[in-house]
């Protein structure tokens, strides 16, 4: 199915589960304007709301991944609120803050910049081809950069981090890998067939138990040991209630391979 209300992306969920979201922007190295920004939030609240999307791919079209916010735009890549600084909203999007505990694979190639790579640092898996390379100029601008900062080093850890945040520098692909950004490289030509392939595997597990665990490893990352167990075993109990539970031991006493509802 694709979903035609947007104006610099392209949105299609496949009858897997599966929902792809592709930056469309490419005369413009698919920049964020207010636009693409817009379309971005609205796709996510789409994924994070249907039922029948269980596992999201980010990519993109055109030679260039993302080339970072559109400084001929900066008032609406950045996003523009009512009120003066202190009632504007500060976890208003995906980049900033948006909580989403489905499956997330960021197919990457060519530059990735500034906030095209905080977007991919939403993802939960990111395949990367050779090619391409990660940065955050910021800094080379005059400018500090802060989502980024705030999510890089909980991703690759302090110093990897600030080697990217603070020379402004890009990083290569395979440096990439080695310090944990990037969990798989894949040719040109293989890179939107392994994204795929990835996501159909992450299909056969139950969707609700698949969010439950994922919202259990990030809320505890700032919990003590107790709290953090208390909340794992809150959480067995809301997934314990749904009906994929039942139908997951209903169908291993049958030696069958469940199928899940997300329900």
């Amino acid at each position: 199915m694709a979903f035609t209300d947007y104006q610099q992306l392209t949105l299609t969920r496949r009858d897997n589960g599966v929902l792809l979201i592709t930056l469309d922007r490419p005369e413009a190295r698919n920049a964020i304007n207010g636009a693409l920004r817009d379309d971005l939030n609205a796709a996510w609240e789409r994924f994070r709301g249907d039922e029948d999307a269980w596992v999201g791919i980010l990519t993109a079209n055109g030679d260039v991944y993302c080339a970072g916010g559109d400084l001929k735009d900066g008032a609406g890549s950045v996003g523009t609120f009512a009120g003066t600084f202190w009632e504007k909203p500060t976890i208003n999007s995906f980049e900033s803050g948006m909580e989403l505990f489905k499956p997330t694979i960021a197919a990457v190639h060519g530059p990735c910049v500034g906030y095209g790579l905080t977007g991919v640092l939403f993802c939960d898996f990111v395949i990367a081809t050779p090619a391409a390379t990660f940065s955050y100029p910021e800094v080379r601008l005059g400018v500090p950069t802060i989502v980024g900062a705030i999510r890089l080093p909980r991703r690759i850890g302090w110093a990897n981090a600030m080697e990217l945040l603070l020379t402004g520098e890009p990083m290569s692909a395979q440096r990439a890998v080695e310090v944990g950004l990037v969990w798989r490289l894949a040719e040109p030509d293989e890179l939107q067939s392994q994204a795929h392939a990835w996501a159909e595997v992450l299909t056969r597990a139950a969707p609700l138990a698949q969010r439950a665990t994922k919202e259990v490893a990030w809320r505890t990352a700032d919990m003590g040991w107790i709290e953090s167990v208390r909340f794992g075993e809150v959480m067995r109990k809301v997934a314990g209630a749904t009906d994929d539970v039942a139908e997951g031991l209903q169908a291993w006493r049958e030696k069958r391979e469940p199928d899940w509802r997300g329900r």
